[in-house]
């Protein structure tokens, strides 16, 4: 087969490109071999698939198309020019008018034949539109056939509610006189699958001497069947062979009665008295009985059937083995049923029709074996079976499944070309797959379309593309979307209002998000409680975030520092601010714990550099009778440092030492505050207090005294605070470590310090001896032999390396020699390191190749734009100079340093990496980028064009 072939190696390419794909093909594989497999698909040795790839992506979508068309659809022209004017037409009269402009030789044949035609497009309310027109017209009555037809469409699209309003309302009508009133009555419910109200109005029209016909007792007694009415069944089957209307339909009703009782020895007794008294089966009574029995897992029994009714000649063959073969697959046994149709059709030719292919084929689909889903639509190719509503169907899920969404999207865009109607699995699978590819936007849009066919997604499908428009801030599409679930009596449940606002407050449409959040009668999430709150501050708003402050403590959720600070510091940025201030901290007085709430707001105006504020609510907790605890004396002492009023700081610290209430946590804020107000002295006088009092200070004192120290050149006493340290039995913490090698990489007074110290006696340590010859390493004052191996286990003796002291390594030996950086940067990224944009500066040098030359285009002053220098001037031009660290901060960047000058690595990748990142400066990058697409060069064009799909594939 030729015109199939292609999707073979579009689905190879697709399952090694998609990882999401090859674990749904193979599901115990590891995302290790699925890496594995991308890499082998891209290696050198490999074939390159990517060109032929979009060819052979057309190539599968033109081959389907053609199978699709070859599906036989004899269009009546003017059955298609009422269905137009049917979905043209909004308004009642204009299409009133324009059906009567048409001049329609209206009969019961041609409202049928309109009937079917609409129905096999789902399009439910076009069918009741032309209904209600048909029935408005002066020279037609409905007939029992038209009714009939309704009601099957309208409960096939499950909208049986329509059937029963429409049943009562024509009972309690003015349509007594009709005389097969009753009949539809009857025929209604029956079908409705009401058959208590059925059988209700068929004891109503015997009670006046009036009685159905053939058709209608058989659809009562269908219907009985269905709701296993068996009292009534029997009495109702009584009544058809009394008058003589059994026939072959009544056989089929009474052997699926049977069966759906399990009575199948009398099932399979009264098939072969049908056989014996010389009548024909057509096939369904076969069908249900070895459904029946496959059901019950006794398929021993069922083959047995089939061989003895096929070979009969008194049930057609391909009938038989239809049945056996739905049979296995209802039954769970699908291998078998493959391996019989597969022998079958080498033995005996035996070909399927291709409502049995369906069977199989969604059952397949079910279980994830996609490759042999598509060896059977190869088989239905080749075997000239056009494919029905249902196996065109069946494609699109296949196509979604395997993760190929752009093919299944253009055979749905297509849809017309072939009538092709979406069922509700198909549509799932197609607005899931959408969803998950990153087509939000035309996942939406088939549910937009296909609302008046009467379909509307499923609770996980509404969720999972709700959260979809959610997180891609889609917000008109969400808005559309709440009001089509309303006007389907479908209520979102409170997380979707919760992800609504959330995406509100994201794309910066705080207000609407609080009109939103005022129209709900539930409890919103804490999420976006705090989403609308940091909205409210970052807009300036700090009254309404402290009315959803207060809220948000009244419905029981838990408030912290952040959230709390926030909001008090906005609110202390407003006018009336005070009178804020204290209302606010009365109102949450009352509903949280006093010492908390008094805390918060202590930090708050502490951060807000107001610090007498701070001491004032420190005051009027005592006043109150709230007893201060330790968090709130370390609160006002800091913010007493925050604002510089160290004289402050150390009085209130006096009176609390006066009372007896120092501790270690007091004195590390001192000694930290100190510090960051570059009173290092005073902090050196009240670091050694605490030795005095028996008090051991913490880490963080010794990593700021240490950095302060250094930065002010006085390496004597940042050395002996770590020798202190050291004496303590404590390991020497990376920052320290750090902090001391990025200062021997500027000056080498701190190795002479170092000798010193050792030679007056205050460097007996082995650790610390180890130390110093790291740091007249980095000085330049000691040579190692195998410089940066030995650098590496040397350090990691003295204290754990972080990126930061790969960052200094990478430093000094840049300095001399770029390919062993390179290897050393390697090295880094095996380690699992994380490369931060200090890392990437010190790799990337002005001549260092960014870009291939020729791949970007020139920058706007018209020179090249493929250097680490030209980007930068690219961000010059631009006026957002942190751009370039931005780009080399989100890049992969371990694939750029593979040779001596660095391989050009993807500017579209890097901006798609980049994310919000970029938003800031889209403004002035896109113009720039739309210049660059009309380069006179086409791998300029080509590769600009990509760059901005990758900038603007979400907007």
């Amino acid at each position: 087969m030729t015109t199939m072939l292609p999707i073979k190696h579009v689905t190879k390419h697709r399952l090694r490109s998609k990882s999401f794909v090859f674990s749904i093909v193979n599901p115990c594989s590891s995302s290790h071999a699925a890496c594995a497999s991308l890499a082998a698909s891209l290696s050198p040795s490999t074939p390159s698939t990517s060109n032929s790839f979009q060819f052979t992506r057309k190539d599968v979508v033109s081959s389907f198309k053609t199978w699709f068309a070859t599906r036989k659809v004899q269009l009546d022209p003017l059955v298609n020019r009422i269905y137009q004017l049917l979905t043209a037409s909004a308004d009642n009269e204009d299409l009133s008018a324009a059906l009567s402009a048409l001049s329609l030789p209206l009969s019961e044949c041609l409202v049928l034949r309109v009937l079917r035609y609409t129905a096999t497009h789902r399009d439910i309310f076009s069918c009741l539109k032309f209904f209600d027109w048909a029935g408005r017209q002066p020279n037609f009555h409905h007939t029992r056939a038209t009714f009939v037809a309704i009601f099957n469409i309208l409960v096939r699209a499950d909208h049986k509610p329509i059937v029963l309003e429409f049943l009562d309302g024509f009972r309690r009508g003015v349509f007594l006189h009709n005389v097969r009133f009753h009949d539809i009555l009857v025929v209604g419910y029956a079908i409705a699958r009401k058959p208590q109200n059925a059988l209700h109005a068929y004891a109503q029209m015997r009670f006046i001497g009036l009685d159905l016909d053939s058709f209608s007792y058989h659809v009562l007694l269908d219907s009985l069947v269905e709701k296993n009415y068996l009292n009534a069944f029997d009495i109702i089957l009584r009544q058809i062979r009394a008058r003589g209307f059994e026939n072959h339909a009544t056989n089929i009703i009474v052997v699926k009665h049977l069966c759906k009782e399990r009575r199948l020895e009398e099932t399979e007794g009264f098939l072969n008295d049908l056989v014996r008294r010389g009548e024909g089966l057509k096939g369904p009574e076969v069908s249900f009985l070895v459904g029946a029995l496959c059901e019950c897992f006794r398929f021993e029994r069922a083959v047995e059937l089939v061989k003895r009714f096929g070979s009969s000649g008194l049930v057609p063959l391909d009938h038989a083995y239809g049945a056996w073969v739905k049979g296995l697959v209802r039954g769970g046994r699908v291998n078998e049923a493959l391996e019989f149709f597969s022998q079958k059709k080498d033995s005996e030719g035996y070909c399927m029709s291709s409502s049995r292919y369906n069977v199989l084929i969604y059952r397949l689909l079910r279980e994830n074996r996609l490759q042999q889903v598509y060896d059977l639509l190869v088989d239905m190719n080749e075997s000239c079976i056009p494919p029905d509503v249902a196996t065109m169907n069946a494609v699109l899920c296949f196509f979604c499944k395997v993760g190929m969404a752009d093919v299944a999207w253009e055979l749905y865009s297509s849809r017309s070309e072939f009538g092709l109607s979406l069922n509700h699995l198909a549509c799932k699978y197609l607005i899931l797959t959408l969803c998950w590819d990153g087509g939000v936007v035309e996942a939406y849009n088939v549910v937009k379309s296909l609302v008046g066919k009467s379909y509307f997604p499923d609770e996980q499908t509404f969720r999972t593309l709700a959260s979809a428009l959610c997180r891609e801030c889609k917000i008109d599409e969400m808005i559309e979307l709440m009001h089509l679930s309303v006007g389907r009596d479908i209520v979102p449940p409170a997380s979707m209002y919760d992800q609504f606002i959330y995406a509100l407050c994201q794309a910066g449409r705080v207000q609407d998000g609080y009109l939103v959040h005022g129209e709900l009668k539930t409890v919103a999430a804490r999420a976006s409680y705090v989403k609308m709150i940091n909205g409210f501050v970052k807009s300036g708003r700090g009254d309404i975030a402290a009315q959803l402050l207060f809220e948000m403590k009244l419905k029981g959720h838990k408030l912290n520092f952040p959230l709390c600070t926030s909001v008090i510091c906005c609110l202390l940025k407003m006018d009336n601010s005070r009178g804020r201030f204290f209302n606010l901290l009365e109102m949450l007085t009352r509903c949280e714990f006093p010492c908390r709430v008094y805390n918060f707001f202590m930090e708050g105006a502490a951060r807000a550099r107001k610090p007498d504020l701070c001491r004032e609510v420190f005051e009027l907790m005592q006043i109150n009778g709230v007893e201060p605890n330790l968090n709130s004396r370390v609160l006002v002492l800091r913010g007493y440092l925050r604002s510089g009023r160290i004289s402050d700081a150390l009085s209130f610290f006096n009176v609390v030492r006066g009372q007896g209430l120092e501790c270690k946590r007091l004195y590390t804020t001192l000694v930290n505050g100190l510090c960051k107000c570059n009173r290092i002295d005073m902090s050196l006088g009240f670091f050694l207090s605490m030795f005095r009092v028996g008090l051991n200070p913490s880490l963080e004192c010794y990593e700021l005294l240490v950095q302060e120290l250094c930065s002010l050149r006085r390496y004597q006493e940042a050395i002996r605070i770590v020798n202190a340290y050291e004496k303590m039995g404590r390991p020497i913490s990376s920052f320290m470590g750090n902090q001391l090698l990025q200062h021997s990489l500027i000056s080498p007074k701190l190795y002479d310090t170092c000798v010193y110290l050792r030679g007056v006696g205050e460097g007996e340590f082995s650790a610390n001896s180890t130390l110093n010859l790291v740091i007249g390493a980095f000085s330049g004052c000691l040579r190692v032999t195998h410089y940066i191996s030995d650098l590496e286990r040397l350090i990691e003796k003295c204290f754990p390396p972080d990126i930061f002291t790969y960052n200094l390594l990478l430093k000094e030996l840049s300095k001399s020699d770029m390919d062993k950086a390179r290897l050393l940067f390697g090295r880094i990224c095996q380690k699992g390191y994380e490369p931060d944009g200090w890392t990437y500066h010190i790799m990337l040098v002005e001549d260092t190749e960014v870009f291939m030359d020729g791949t970007l285009g020139g920058s706007a002053s018209g020179g090249k734009l493929n250097t680490y220098k030209e980007l930068c001037n690219l961000a010059n031009e631009m006026g957002q100079l942190d751009l370039i660290y931005k780009f080399m901060d989100l890049a992969n960047y371990q694939a750029s340093l593979n040779s001596k000058r660095g391989a050009a690595f993807g500017f579209s990748k890097i901006a798609k990496q980049a994310g919000d990142a970029l938003k800031p400066y889209l403004r002035s990058l896109l113009p720039r980028l739309v210049r660059y697409q009309y380069d006179p060069d086409k791998n300029v064009q080509d590769a600009m064009v990509h760059i901005w799909k990758s900038l603007t594939c979400d907007d």
